[in-house]
């Protein structure tokens, strides 16, 4: 609720919102009364900025290393700065490119003092804006055979943990579901659901795409990678 207020309090006085995630989004945008605008650096952003008038100043960076860099690395490492996630846009990892969208505002901290990413060296580049605007994300489909929909039952197909585990994961709040930190073991996933589990990476929830005949379900998930 605050989140949603101090960024409607922005459009109202003419400025734009921090970053946002989808659910912050769709809060926002069914609660403010006006006319909005959109940024979104590419199709499938998934944080985005609103605004009304004036266009956020954005800062388009690519790190720049020979060290293989994993996604919650390069998050971690930025938040250790201090710097506020709403002041952050999507971290990209295309092969062995890596990439972050962040407000213009943060510029010069970020080139002072974001000079590794855990204990590896790399140095930053800052490029046009529209340098990605045509990139797609990549995924790994994988279809995984369970006896239902829930979390834990699919989660451990996944990472080969057992359901035990599964829950110790949930409790000490190891799973994100779309944006949020998720609670409820039982959970049912639904189509296009989007959940992160630390230490395994970030999936999608696509669909069951058929029953077995011991009615078992085949579930399509999708990894970022």
């Amino acid at each position: 609720m605050y989140e949603a207020k101090k960024n409607i309090d922005k459009l109202k006085n003419g400025e734009a919102t921090f970053f946002l995630d989808p659910n912050l989004e769709k809060e926002i945008i069914n609660k403010f009364k006006g006319d909005i605008n959109i940024f979104r650096p590419y199709e499938e952003a998934e944080r985005i900025i609103i605004y009304k008038d004036l266009k956020p100043r954005v800062s388009l960076f690519k790190i720049i290393t020979k060290e293989k860099l994993r996604h919650q690395d390069i998050m971690g490492s930025i938040l250790s700065l201090n710097i506020k996630k709403e002041f952050l846009g999507d971290i990209i990892v295309d092969d062995n490119n890596y990439y972050f969208y962040i407000l213009e505002s943060m510029n010069n901290y970020i080139l002072s003092y974001f000079n590794k990413v855990r204990n590896i060296n790399m140095s930053l580049e800052e490029l046009p804006l529209d340098h990605l605007k045509n990139y797609k994300r990549k995924y790994k489909e994988i279809i995984v055979n369970v006896k239902s929909n829930r979390v834990d039952l699919i989660v451990s197909k996944l990472t080969g943990l057992s359901r035990r585990v599964v829950k110790e994961m949930i409790s000490n709040k190891d799973i994100i579901l779309n944006y949020q930190v998720l609670t409820n073991n039982s959970y049912q996933f639904k189509e296009n659901d989007i959940f992160s589990i630390r230490g395994y990476g970030k999936y999608k929830y696509v669909e069951i795409i058929n029953k077995t005949k011991k009615n078992n379900y085949l579930v399509k998930c999708l990894k970022y990678i």
